[in-house]
């Protein structure tokens, strides 16, 4: 009489069920799913990356902490040296105003202007006025008396969806990115794993209230910097970790050029008035990274990630600064790798302030004690 296996088989096919199930059911996922990113040109960039001739790798260790506890994510600073304050972005729409002091301890920090959105970039004016760039308010003029003025908030019939760095020129024009016109600062991270370019750099005049579109079709145009000879802009377009340079005058006017690829995803740029550009990165470009730009399908999970979960559980590590001179060589790179998410630099004096979208406070290094640049 032959034996019966129906008892013992059964273990064997819900084992083999149980491994296949959530295969199969992730497979119909991924393919019903509608998200759809796209190819990059990742060819484009320097492989392997560039490196700074100059290292300090442990830029925590040095630092100290400005604003404690009274600065939400200041993510772009600006320094009036008449009043030795500086102006900085905070996540909960405040323009604060911390007072630059020797001690750490003695820097007030002010409540000014609340604009309402999320201010992100932000540069003094002419008239002692700020010149904001608010993720969902468009471009923004406050007075000195905190008064608020829309400038514009759309070019070509497309509204902007996520304003970012802005700068100002000696004759008064302001340029400034819109980071995509797609998705809003709530969304940024969608933009980065569709891979299509909904950024531009354009610019406002004043005196007519026309703005322009300059250069479009970019991956998450981000800071943007003007050449201290005023005929080009560098800005950074963060997808593609690299800046780029857009003359604004002279025989090249209108062209576009490579600048610096970077090791990462850069933030926002500012001028020193020394030579040097001091580029923020919120973080090295590690293998999950590289992993998400070169493959498409790569950035699809991470988008099924998201969408179920909220967040993709990756926010880096070795985030940082590089100083970049007029010719986009990378000069120095300050960095630690307990550091994530850091979004500006600025060297006011001999110090180096950063800010950040995550931490509560901007972050100041003394740059005489721990000195990362050559021949300055």
């Amino acid at each position: 009489m032959p034996a019966n296996t129906t008892s013992h088989s059964w273990p064997f096919y819900f084992i083999i069920f149980s491994i296949l199930a959530p295969v199969l059911l992730a497979i119909f996922i991924f393919q019903l799913d509608s998200f759809d990113p796209a190819p990059m040109p990742i060819h484009e960039l320097t492989d392997p990356p560039p490196e700074a001739s100059m290292k300090i790798g442990r830029l925590l260790q040095g630092s100290e902490f400005l604003g404690v506890g009274q600065l939400k994510a200041p993510e772009d600073i600006a320094y009036d040296s008449e009043s030795g304050v500086i102006y900085t972005t905070c996540a909960d729409g405040w323009i604060k105003r911390v007072a630059v002091n020797d001690s750490v301890s003695d820097s007030v920090v002010e409540n000014w202007v609340n604009t309402g959105g999320r201010p992100l970039g932000l540069v003094l004016g002419k008239d002692n006025d700020v010149i904001v760039a608010d993720a969902y308010k468009g471009l923004l003029k406050i007075s000195r008396d905190g008064e608020i003025e829309l400038l514009t908030d759309e070019a070509e019939g497309l509204k902007f969806k996520l304003t970012d760095g802005v700068d100002i020129a000696e004759d008064g024009i302001i340029y400034f990115t819109d980071a995509s016109y797609k998705y809003n600062f709530h969304d940024h991270l969608w933009d980065v794993l569709e891979g299509k370019p909904h950024g531009r750099v354009l610019s406002y005049n004043p005196a007519t209230r026309i703005t322009k579109v300059l250069v479009s079709d970019l991956y998450f145009a981000n800071g943007l910097a003007i050449s201290p000879d005023q005929d080009s802009l560098i800005f950074c377009e963060t997808s593609m970790r690299r800046c780029r340079k857009y003359y604004i005058k002279g025989n090249k006017k209108g062209s576009l050029e490579k600048f610096t690829d970077l090791p990462g995803m850069p933030d926002n740029i500012h001028y020193d008035g020394h030579g040097h550009f001091w580029i923020a990165l919120p973080m090295e470009i590690a293998t999950f990274w590289k992993a998400v730009f070169k493959y498409p399908f790569v950035r699809k999970l991470a988008g099924i990630v998201l969408k179920h979960k909220g967040n993709i559980g990756d926010t880096g590590k070795n985030g940082g600064v590089f100083v970049v001179d007029l010719e986009g060589k990378l000069i120095s790179h300050y960095y630690d790798p307990e550091l994530k998410l850091i979004s500006s630099s600025v060297k006011i004096g001999n110090h180096l302030y950063c800010g950040s979208i995550t931490y509560p406070y901007i972050i100041r290094l003394n740059l005489a004690k721990y000195p990362g640049l050559a021949n300055t």
